[in-house]
């Protein structure tokens, strides 16, 4: 028996009838087409399928897709603004903060849930935010970076009213 959802995701409603044990990762990227976030472990471990859910990071692994019903997603095709990579994304490539990438998209959301919360964090509460994304290539320092870069492109953004 299928129920009808409604989620808005990166700012458009879609409304569609799924399977009750549908994950809201392979409806994210098989219903919508959203292969941005990646499937990594399936077991919430990894953080590769990090996405925002009303402004908190989620992992979208381990949450059916019914219990988004009327929520509101953000992935990493979303965090873009009008061409313009947001401040986590642009660091990231700055800085250096991927190598394989698989881990990129969970990463960058998490950090920018990170700074949505405290915009100016330490290299230790910027580690502690991301504890639970994996990632296999890059030794994290460069991901650090990464994200003292957002914060400082975010407070200039704030500071210039941008």
């Amino acid at each position: 028996m299928k129920k009808t959802i409604n989620i808005n995701v990166n700012g458009t409603d879609h409304v569609y009838e799924v399977e009750p044990r549908l994950l809201l990762v392979h409806y994210l990227r098989e219903v919508l087409g959203l292969t941005g976030t990646h499937i990594g472990c399936e077991t919430s471990i990894c953080g590769a399928c990090t996405v925002m859910l009303d402004g908190q990071a989620v992992k979208s692994c381990t949450m059916l897709a019914v219990q988004a019903d009327g929520a509101s997603i953000t992935t990493i095709e979303g965090l873009a603004r009008n061409g313009q990579l947001h401040p986590v994304q642009e660091g990231f490539w700055e800085q250096h903060g991927l190598q394989c990438g698989y881990c990129t998209p969970g990463m960058i959301m998490t950090a920018a849930h990170v700074l949505s919360n405290n915009p100016d964090p330490s290299d230790e509460e910027i580690r502690h935010g991301l504890e639970g994304n994996l990632c296999r290539c890059t030794g994290y320092q460069h991901i650090v970076d990464a994200v003292q870069y957002a914060a400082r492109k975010m407070k200039g953004q704030a500071a210039t009213g941008d």
